[in-house]
């Protein structure tokens, strides 16, 4: 497949707005996703097309930097177009966009796998309504987020990066400032800590990618229970469960409120719940709410982290990997103080490195790594040899 000629000058495209382009075989959705993204300063709609063949053939022409997937379409469906249009630019994000069916998010998924950045759900109803909004809000937020870290990615890529350490030396910021290497990520020395009872994750967009990499790689290197919370609709984390299900050596699980943690077992947060560890008695259990969400997100990582510091104290193992915004910033914050352990996915391999990226400015990670070394360096901790 022909690459796209990327012959627009960097320095102006960092003033420009994000470059979009809408695919979906409806006339009423494309006009609605149109209408609602050019009314944002920052984002432009360029191209629409109605199936994957026009889809190829506009993408060529006006080199959109974000896509807008649809799953269902005649002539040639998303799923076969999108990995040719990742083939023309493989910097390009595709959100992939459908109705909230279990195939669709199973698709969704599948998506995922082989090169899209995002997804989101389409609302039942495109009239003003509380789904209508949140849509909108999400989609737009998405395309900026995506936006950034593709034009970021491609502005850095000649740049030196100052590698993590746990030392500061005073002139680090000025030798970034000098080279044009961004600052350096310093890193909490590990003091003497139990070992972990439990292991828990958070995750945003790109999560499900990394989970798929990071438990095909934790099999056999551990059997602590571990809990997941993955910003995710209630259909897609059901989903998110049983994939992973397959791909681990333990078993994987969609979390129930009242059950129990024990050994050998994965529990996803479920979509539109707060999952939550507590207590009560001799067990140690799982508690769902709806509680109002936190950082815009429910399920969000922080009320898990928090509950989790109160249940095992230091003696919990947290890896932020990739996603937008800050959730579990503060819970790792306060597990940090707690000298707990915690692990940062690194920006290169982050899809969006805003949660990792997060706590690793915050100074509260023990370990910055690339997806591919987080379960070694879990393994590490967990074996009292810290990477």
């Amino acid at each position: 497949m022909r690459q796209l000629n990327r012959s627009l000058d960097p320095a102006s495209m960092a003033r420009d707005p994000y470059r979009v382009m809408v695919v979906d075989d409806s006339a009423v959705i494309r006009g609605f996703l149109t209408r609602w993204l050019n009314m944002e300063d920052d984002i432009q709609v360029v191209a629409s097309a109605n199936n994957g063949v026009a889809a190829l053939r506009e993408c060529e022409k006006f080199q959109p930097e974000i896509i807008i997937l649809d799953i269902e379409m005649p002539e040639m469906d998303g799923m076969t177009a999108l990995p040719k249009l990742i083939a023309m630019d493989p910097d390009l994000q595709v959100i992939m966009a459908s109705t909230l069916t279990r195939r669709n998010a199973d698709v969704s998924l599948r998506a995922l796998s082989i090169g899209a950045a995002d997804y989101i759900a389409k609302p039942e109803s495109t009239r003003v309504n509380d789904e209508k909004d949140a849509f909108q809000h999400g989609l737009t937020e998405k395309v900026r987020v995506l936006g950034a870290a593709r034009r970021g990615r491609k502005e850095t890529v000649d740049k030196p990066v100052l590698r993590p350490t746990s030392v500061q030396p005073s002139n680090l910021q000025g030798l970034a400032k000098l080279t044009g290497a961004k600052a350096p990520i310093v890193l909490r020395a590990t003091g003497p800590v139990l070992a972990p009872q439990i292991i828990a994750i958070g995750s945003s967009t790109g999560g499900p990618q990394a989970l798929f990499q990071l438990f095909e790689q934790l099999k056999g290197k551990t059997n602590l229970p571990i809990v997941i919370t993955q910003h995710m609709p209630a259909t897609f984390t059901a989903l998110l469960a049983e994939h992973l299900n397959k791909i681990y050596d333990k078993e994987v699980v969609e979390a129930k409120d009242g059950e129990k943690i024990v050994d050998g077992r994965a529990y996803v947060a479920p979509g539109d719940w707060h999952m939550t560890i507590q207590r009560e008695g001799i067990d140690t259990v799982i508690r769902l709410n709806q509680e109002p969400p936190e950082n815009f997100c429910r399920p969000s990582v922080d009320p898990m982290l928090r509950s989790l510091l109160s249940v095992y104290n230091n003696r919990v193992l947290t890896v932020i990997l990739t996603g937008m915004g800050h959730d579990g910033l503060s819970g790792c914050q306060k597990l940090a103080e707690a000298n707990a352990i915690v692990i940062g996915q690194d920006e290169e391999t982050s899809v969006v490195w805003g949660m990792p990226g997060a706590v690793a400015n915050a100074g509260v990670c023990n370990s910055v790594v690339p997806l591919l070394r987080i379960s070694a360096t879990i393994e590490g901790y967990l074996l009292g040899r810290p990477a």
